[in-house]
């Protein structure tokens, strides 16, 4: 990672663009002063749903006392807010979409000339071996084959990219939930590319294995020190590590995959879930921007 604090790309053929499309933000360069607008973004939060990253970003605005931008997105595929020093954007599901809407928007703040970034994914995942309600910060994430790196294909070839989340920003966001008195866990993250047989459920249209293999490879995973499965935070740290900026995944659980696949919350204990890991998020941007 560059020692420079600014937002960084390795693409030399934009330089020789006049304008730049952002297309599934629908953002062109030309139509914003991205520098005026975004260049004072110290804070990047992510998260699955829509509906999910809206709420976090209206109660923001109101708990902090700040603006709550409109929706800069002009596509309807995702959606992007801004309050204050902090940009709310929603990813969708699994890696390839993650991967597109991250690019555009890390594209955004090298364009903006941010500086000092922190990007944080907020969301919810299968726990291994902890209740629902824990909330999991990823120290590390392993792949399909269990190998902590994110796989390319790029014309043909198979590239292997780093991903490591910032041990400072993990360490900082464990004490806030400590502090809140939140339960916490931090653990490995199982990435997978889809949610049914990449995850060993059997409640999928198709399953091959059995019972047992599946509590087998479970086990195994928990062993070597997984305590959740979600699908984005491989990308989510690779992309981010060669942008230069840091980054933490902090995960809810939802069920323990040791106990069964399927989700059994009422929409009231999920709201709530949900909210836990906004509290601890929050709290801790609110420190570190020291807002009072």
């Amino acid at each position: 990672m560059s020692d420079n604090k600014m937002v960084q790309i390795s693409n030399p053929n934009l330089d020789s663009q006049l304008d730049d499309c952002l297309c599934h933000l629908g953002i062109f360069k030309s139509m914003l002063d991205l520098p005026m607008t975004f260049g004072d973004v110290k804070f990047l939060c992510m998260g699955g749903s829509e509906r999910r990253i809206r709420k976090y970003a209206e109660m923001f605005a109101e708990q902090m006392n700040l603006k709550m931008s409109e929706n800069f997105c002009k596509t309807d595929r995702y959606v992007m807010y801004k309050t204050g020093q902090v940009l709310w954007v929603n990813h969708g599901i699994g890696i390839p979409s993650l991967s597109i809407i991250l690019v555009e928007v890390i594209k955004l703040l090298h364009h903006a000339k941010a500086k000092e970034v922190v990007a944080i994914r907020i969301g919810t995942s299968g726990g291994l071996g902890l209740p629902p309600g824990t909330l999991i910060l990823s120290n590390k994430a392993v792949n399909g084959e269990l190998q902590d790196q994110y796989v390319q294909y790029i014309m043909g070839k198979k590239v292997l990219r780093s991903a490591n989340f910032d041990a400072e920003v993990l360490e900082q966001l464990q004490q806030t939930a400590i502090q809140l008195n939140l339960p916490v866990q931090v653990g490995k993250t199982f990435c997978t590319d889809d949610f049914y047989e990449g995850q060993a459920r059997m409640d999928g249209a198709f399953c091959d294995y059995t019972v047992e293999q599946k509590f087998a490879f479970l086990n195994h995973l928990y062993d070597l020190g997984v305590r959740n499965i979600e699908m984005e935070s491989l990308c989510f740290a690779a992309l981010l590590n060669r942008s230069n900026i840091r980054s933490a995944v902090v995960c809810v659980s939802l069920v323990n995959r040791l106990k069964g696949d399927q989700i059994k919350l009422s929409a009231k204990d999920i709201n709530e879930f949900e909210m836990s890991t906004y509290k601890l998020v929050s709290e801790y941007i609110r420190k570190q921007l020291r807002i009072h």
